[in-house]
């Protein structure tokens, strides 16, 4: 926060009279602009949503991770449900998600729940993503399996998109969630190279690409998708460079959004990016042969997934 004038009365404060959106905004980040409006959330959708992720005892990722988001695709009834407990055993620079060292014991009767949720919700795509749990043998790997296959038991129409953790390179985790066929397997790389010891220091850059481009050898039929966040400090060249990478590794779909930073104990907002800039990426990324590139201030990996996942068929 900034600092707020000291009265010379006994030492009290003086009233803080700024408004209240600059009161909020964290010391050395600059307002936010114009072009980055979020909708609150509200309405009979929005609590619908509340109301049911609640009674099934599910998580989102769009609380866990403060998607900005949230109002707007709850108001439309989607949601992206986050299985494997809600304490990720990584602590990336970026994220909300409470971080420890054990994720908690793994609930055996989540899929279920999920594919009622999305049967309930008439969802014709469901995007399914977890915490890291480096702490599981299969790192999590057979739950998500399950949980696809639950989905196709009560929603058969529905295509499913899952968002998984890296498995720490674990081929045989990969191989238990392609033998389910996602339509859609997603996993974000996050940033540049240059910044991953500071945004994502349990990760590795070539460890993410080459389990997309496996994900692909295993399964064909899948459509494999990636995203990644701006606004950490990364330049466009570095940017252009990442797209070049994922291209070469066969990925088909890519989100680009802008980071928002969580809190003053995560990586500083260096600056915001213009939608000028987010365009300029997009076609970038579309003339490297790309499927479908969302690119925007507030994309993130699973807004408007559904229509990407149309996109990506054709």
């Amino acid at each position: 926060m900034k600092s707020i004038p000291v009265s010379p009365v006994q030492g009290t404060r003086a009233p803080d009279t700024r408004p209240l959106h600059q009161r909020l905004l964290p010391e050395g980040v600059e307002r936010r602009p114009p072009w980055l409006t979020v909708k609150l959330p509200t309405g009979d959708g929005y609590a619908r949503i509340k109301s049911l992720v609640s009674g099934l005892q599910l998580n989102t990722v769009c609380e866990e991770a403060r998607c900005p988001n949230l109002g707007e695709c709850w108001s439309h009834g989607t949601a992206t449900f986050m299985i494997l407990g809600d304490v990720c055993t990584r602590a990336c620079a970026f994220c909300a998600v409470t971080s420890g060292r054990r994720g908690g014991d793994v609930d055996e009767d989540e899929p279920r729940r999920v594919a009622e949720a999305v049967q309930r919700m008439g969802l014709r795509h469901a995007v399914v993503t977890s915490v890291d749990r480096d702490d599981l043998p299969d790192f999590g790997a057979g739950i998500f399996a399950r949980t696809i296959a639950a989905i196709r038991e009560l929603s058969p129409g529905t295509t499913v998109e899952v968002l998984t953790p890296d498995f720490q390179g674990s081929e045989h985790s990969l191989q238990t969630v392609m033998a389910e066929t996602p339509e859609i397997f997603n996993h974000n790389v996050e940033t540049v190279p240059r910044l991953y010891r500071r945004v994502r220091p349990k990760a590795d850059y070539g460890q993410s690409l080459r389990l997309l481009r496996r994900a692909k050898q295993v399964e064909p039929r899948s459509r494999t998708k990636s995203g990644f966040m701006v606004g950490l400090g990364e330049s466009m060249e570095e940017c252009r460079t990442l797209l070049d990478d994922m291209r070469a590794h066969d990925i088909e779909v890519v989100t680009i959004g802008q980071y928002l930073r969580p809190s003053l104990k995560h990586h500083p907002l260096v600056r915001f990016w213009t939608p000028e800039e987010f365009a300029e990426m997009r076609a970038y990324g579309m003339s490297l042969g790309f499927a479908h590139v969302e690119s925007g201030p507030l994309v993130r990996s699973s807004y408007h997934a559904a229509d990407q996942a149309v996109a990506a068929a054709r």
